[in-house]
């Protein structure tokens, strides 16, 4: 939702390359390196991360950092670690980012306040390890003037001894051996060299050798790139030549590995008493899965999963959403952030706490809606970006629905959120829809490839930006081998100056409305009612079940009487939906402020507008 607003802030907040950076080497048993880096620097703050490397032969289960500065800086906000103060600066890992197979890196983000940027990394250490460090500070401090700054580096070594101890994350391991001899695949007549990536075939570019690309209408993986992975896959079969792996066997292992307080995967795919879809067509299996509610601004976030000001997710939290009355959640995610930049590889790490997340919700008997969200807006439907969209997305969505494939009906995916062309939120030209509608198709191809239970997910695709008039008249129901699997998404806001606009002076709505001065004259009951009548008329009685994602309004706190209309509102919305056949997902994003939408407190679960919930649970009763 509102994605245009991330992205003001984003560029507000000046998040950019790093212009400062100190780092420290731990050798030895471990070998870790930690890095800190400033990207933005506005003279009495900045914001910045700590990027933690293992450059050990072996994998480690967490990690630990100190650090001082120089100067009087005070850290006022970290994500994606838990940082603490005392004589120095302490991190350690989250949980779900702290195993990091050999060569790979996670990082936590900083906010402080205060000039002086210069920075004494004092040990970096793997979980069991121990320091005695002694680390050498940048010597040269950050001089800024507005937006820039001089760079500097340091590095020291100092000493680790790590134990490989597995603490209480949990993980399950499934591995398969593969002989690939000296065959090669042939489409066609023509030679296809095959490449082992990450435990799956993939075809090795002919015209290039590093990243990606996009040949014989399918994607490919340069050779040198295929080969630089780490464990051991690489390029099993070549053209003409014979590879260095070509007629030795080769071994995966695909792991689902959750951290500490996770359910794994076999929790996810044991069966209940809503766990199998049986034979329902998308239609009917929507018509179980009740209300919705949205986890917004949490694992979509850009910059983890509390750059926005929320805590992270808890098994506590889901289960108070469960209590209140709503069965199903949709969890917007962000995947790019924790993907190799070049090659769409997401994170391990990252996938694990997604996945931690998904399992909580099954856990609460709840059915769940993952999404690709906004994720810095690299969507744009237009000619010049979709061959490499569409490339990037079936990348993305062959790795998430292959870790899911083992989970049951429950798991829906949605491929999208709120495609546009970035600040144009007119009309859509042929061109905007005929891309985005092609982004769809690319999405249910990817999923159904990987088979599995993915062969008949429900999928839930998009119509142009969620808006209903512009699904209704351009989008297209993709392709799909699998039958009645499909549901549409749209979101609703109208009207926009009383649901979002906060400083707008629209702040009632509907019949109940006692001043006409400050209640728009368009998007009453009745238009609520006939636009939702759009969407049964042509998805719902076709046979294509509707997803109404997103739908709410802000809290005007310093507007007396406001929380009546704002109640009425929900409740309406909510009941027209259900009455036109729609799955309705409250909008909450966690803040419950004046412009919040929150529901729930997402420290504690506890209601914070208990009116509004009940209005909502009542509606769809």
């Amino acid at each position: 939702m509102l994605k245009h607003q991330f992205s003001k802030a984003l560029r507000a907040l000046g998040f950019g390359g790093a212009v400062f950076a100190a780092s420290l080497m731990a050798s030895q048993a471990s070998a870790l390196e930690c890095e800190h880096s400033i990207s933005n620097d506005w003279g009495a703050g900045f914001t910045g991360a700590m990027k933690v490397t293992n450059n050990d032969s072996s994998p480690i289960t967490g990690w630990r950092v100190e650090w001082a500065y120089s100067g009087n800086v005070n850290i006022v906000n970290s994500w994606n670690a838990s940082v603490t103060k005392g004589s120095n600066y302490v991190a350690v890992d989250a949980g779900w980012n702290g195993n990091l197979q050999p060569s790979q890196s996670t990082e936590f983000g900083l906010q402080g306040d205060g000039a002086d940027r210069n920075v004494t990394i004092i040990s970096c250490v793997a979980e069991g390890g121990s320091s005695s460090s002694s680390s050498s500070s940048s010597s040269s401090s950050s001089s800024s003037s507005s937006s820039s700054s001089t760079s500097s580096s340091s590095s020291s070594s100092s000493s680790t001894s790590s134990s490989s101890s597995s603490t209480s994350s949990s993980s399950s391991s499934t591995s398969s051996s593969s002989s690939s001899s000296s065959s090669s695949s042939s489409s066609g007549g023509n030679c296809v060299a095959m490449c082992n990536w990450y435990g799956e075939n993939r075809p090795v570019c002919a015209n290039q050798n590093t990243g990606w690309g996009w040949e014989n209408n399918q994607s490919c993986i340069g050779a040198n790139t295929c080969n630089d992975q780490w464990g051991d896959g690489g390029v099993v079969s070549s053209c003409g030549t014979s590879s260095s792996s070509s007629s030795s066997s080769s071994s995966s292992s695909t792991s689902s590995s959750s951290s500490s307080s996770s359910s794994t995967s076999s929790t996810s795919s044991s069966s209940s008493s809503s766990s199998s879809s049986g034979g329902l067509s998308a239609v009917e299996f929507s018509q179980q899965m009740g209300l919705g509610w949205n986890l917004g601004n949490s694992l979509e976030a850009i910059g983890g999963e509390t750059a926005w000001g929320n805590p992270m997710v808890t098994q506590q939290l889901i289960n108070s959403i469960k209590a209140a009355g709503f069965d199903t959640i949709r969890i917007p995610v962000a995947w790019s952030q924790f993907s190799d930049e070049a090659n769409f590889v997401i994170n391990s790490n990252w996938i694990a706490r997604v996945e931690e997340v998904v399992n909580y919700a099954l856990s609460a008997d709840m059915y769940v809606v993952m999404n690709q969200h906004w994720d810095g807006g690299w969507m744009q439907p237009t000619y010049a970006q979709q061959e490499y969209v569409n490339n990037r997305l079936q990348i993305m969505w062959t790795q998430i629905a292959n870790h899911f494939k083992d989970y049951d009906s429950r798991l829906l995916f949605a491929g999208t959120n709120e495609v546009m062309v970035e600040g144009d939120y007119g009309t859509p030209t042929f061109e905007y829809y005929t891309v985005q509608n092609s982004f769809n198709q690319t999405f249910v191809d990817a999923v159904r490839a990987t088979g599995g239970a993915n062969a008949s997910r429900y999928l839930v695709v998009q119509g142009f930006n969620t808006n209903i008039d512009h699904t209704v008249n351009f989008a297209v129901v993709p392709t799909d081998p699998a039958t009645n699997r499909l549901m549409m998404e749209v979101h609703y806001y109208d009207p926009y100056n009383f649901t979002l606009n906060t400083n707008s002076n629209i702040t009632q709505w509907g019949v109940i409305a006692t001043d006409p001065s400050v209640t728009e004259t368009w998007a009453n009951e009745s238009y609520v009612d006939a636009t939702f009548q759009k969407m049964k008329t042509n998805f719902v009685d076709q046979g294509i079940a509707v997803i109404l994602g997103e739908y709410g309004v802000v809290s005007r706190a310093n507007v007396a009487g406001h929380e009546t209309y704002r109640e009425y509102w929900n409740q309406y919305i909510t009941q027209s939906a259900v009455d036109h056949g729609m799955v309705p997902i409250y909008w909450d994003n966690g803040y419950s402020g004046d412009g919040g939408m929150a529901l729930f407190d997402r420290a504690s679960g506890n209601q914070l507008y208990p009116n509004i919930i009940n209005a909502i649970i009542n509606a769809g009763n």
